[in-house]
């Protein structure tokens, strides 16, 4: 259902910063499926919206002298898929860090809307991002 304060609304991108362009277009377009909607600048001040599968965007710039911090104000990015297993094993021949195993958890609710049984995984992202991969029915 659309935003109706917004007008469509909903996510559209969130944004990352990395000094490693060549794995992180590796992990998220080989790995997890992106595709390119736009790219624009060059090397090395590369960026681009990357298409997560249904119109929801990853921007990435390329900042070479950027150093990724562990405190911050985004905590992670939840990714949706319907292939959470599959998706663990694709992550995981990338190399990157499992930091939560695959689990099923129950969301027990506190507006009426009843539990809300999930799927969920994390890795770290080629740079240092925490990316949670969120499966569900419901939401």
């Amino acid at each position: 259902m659309p935003n109706p304060i917004l007008g469509g609304g909903g996510f559209h991108h969130l944004c990352l910063k990395t000094q490693d362009w060549d794995r992180t277009m590796a992990f998220y377009r080989e790995t997890l499926g992106f595709t390119v909607k736009i790219a624009w600048r060059s090397a090395p001040e590369r960026a681009v919206m990357l298409d997560t599968g249904d119109g929801n965007y990853l921007e990435v710039f390329e900042d070479l002298k950027f150093t990724p911090s562990r405190e911050g104000m985004l905590i992670h990015f939840a990714l949706r898929t319907t292939r959470l297993d599959a998706v663990t094993e694709r992550v995981r021949a990338f190399g990157a860090k499992i930091t939560v195993e695959p689990k099923d958890a129950i969301i027990r609710t506190t507006n009426n809307a009843g539990e809300v049984p999930i799927r969920i995984f994390f890795c770290e992202g080629p740079s240092g991002e925490v990316i949670e991969f969120f499966q569900n029915t419901l939401t």
